[in-house]
C-alpha cells in the first residue's frame, strides 16, 4: 500500500522531533522514559498501517502528542523553559508543562478509541459512545500512574524527573483529573469533525 504524501511529512517530522530531543537531553533517564511510549506507539501504528489506517485528524494529534513527550524529554516536564517563564511570570508554585502532557494523554487516546470503537462497530448504540471513550481514557490515565509508581519504586530517586511532581502532595490525582478534561474536551468538541474524518477516509476506501 502506497503511503501518501501527507502521511510520510507526518513521519519525517516524528523523527526530527524524536533526534531533536536526544540530542544533550537534561536527564538522560527520563529523556528514555518519556520517549518510549511514543516509539512503541509508531511502531503499532506502522505494523497496523496496511490493516487499519486511521484519519489524518488522529495522526495529526498523535504527532502533537508525541512532540509533547519528546519536548518533556529533552527539557523535563519540571524544568521545560517557557513554563518556567509562566510559573515565574504568574507566581505559580510549579511548572506546569506536565498538566499539558495529561491533557493530551485524554485527548489523543479519545480520538484513538472514538475511531476505532465507530469502524469497528464495537459501539452499536452512539448513546453510549462517549462514556466508553471517556472511561477508557480514565483507565488508561489511571494505569500510566501505577506504571510511574512502579519505576519509582524500581529506580528511587532516578524517577524524580520522570515523575515530575515537583512536590505537589495532589499530583497523581490532578494528573488523572487532566487526562479526563482532555478526553471529555475531545468527545465535545471534536466529534462532528472527526464523525466528517471518517467518513471522507471510508468513502475513499
Amino acid at each position: 500500500m502506497k503511503i501518501s504524501n501527507k502521511y510520510i511529512l507526518l513521519i519525517v517530522f516524528f523523527f526530527i522531533g524524536l533526534i531533536w530531543s536526544g540530542i544533550n537531553p537534561k536527564d538522560q533517564f527520563t529523556w528514555i522514559m518519556e520517549v518510549f511510549p511514543a516509539i512503541i506507539g509508531f511502531v503499532i501504528l506502522a505494523a497496523a498501517y496496511k490493516r487499519f489506517r486511521f484519519t489524518g485528524l488522529v495522526y495529526t494529534f498523535i504527532l502533537i502528542h508525541c512532540w509533547i513527550l519528546f519536548i518533556g524529554g529533552h527539557y523535563t516536564y519540571a524544568e521545560m523553559p517557557i513554563f518556567n517563564w509562566i510559573r515565574d511570570v504568574f507566581h505559580q508554585s510549579r511548572n506546569n508543562y506536565d498538566k499539558v502532557g495529561h491533557f493530551f494523554q485524554g485527548f489523543v487516546p479519545a480520538l484513538i478509541a472514538r475511531e476505532l470503537l465507530i469502524r469497528q462497530d464495537v459501539v452499536k448504540k452512539r448513546g453510549w459512545l462517549a462514556v466508553i471513550v471517556v472511561s477508557i481514557c480514565a483507565a488508561i490515565s489511571v494505569f500510566y500512574e501505577f506504571l510511574e509508581w512502579g519505576v519509582a519504586v524500581a529506580t528511587g530517586e532516578a524517577a524524580d524527573a520522570f515523575l515530575g511532581t515537583q512536590g505537589y502532595v495532589w499530583d497523581t490525582q490532578s494528573d488523572m483529573l487532566y487526562a479526563v478534561i482532555g478526553a471529555t474536551a475531545a468527545v465535545i468538541f471534536f466529534s462532528k469533525i472527526h464523525d466528517k474524518a471518517i467518513k471522507k477516509l471510508e468513502e475513499k476506501s
